[in-house]
């Protein structure tokens, strides 16, 4: 089935399509895991605990969510300034601002 059968079918919502779809090949894009290891100091591993415990999630968890919150919140301010940018005519290329938000985000 081509990509805009399949999207129309789902538009539409009339007919199932869980059976179109290859679900033990199926993978969320962007989603690899990666295994990094990080050295945190002691003060900071115990208030991790602390609001892990707090909220009832691992340590693991919260460390992840908080990172991704404060990416989300860098992209997003990213793309405020960028829109600034379009508004004043000073735009990048897509390779530019890549660049410049990769620099951002390391």
């Amino acid at each position: 089935m081509k990509a805009k059968d399949f999207d129309r079918k789902f538009d539409d919502g009339r007919e199932e399509i869980v059976d179109d779809l290859d679900l033990p090949t199926a993978r969320r894009v962007n989603q690899e895991q990666k295994r990094i290891n990080v050295d945190f100091p002691a003060w900071v591993v115990e208030a991790l605990d602390r609001e892990a415990s707090r909220i009832g999630v691992t340590r693991q968890s919260i460390i992840k969510v908080w990172l991704v919150e404060r990416l989300q919140a860098e992209l997003r301010e990213a793309v405020a300034r960028g829109e600034l940018a379009v508004e004043k005519g000073r735009t990048y290329s897509e390779s530019e601002a890549r660049e410049k938000l990769s620099k951002r985000l390391t």
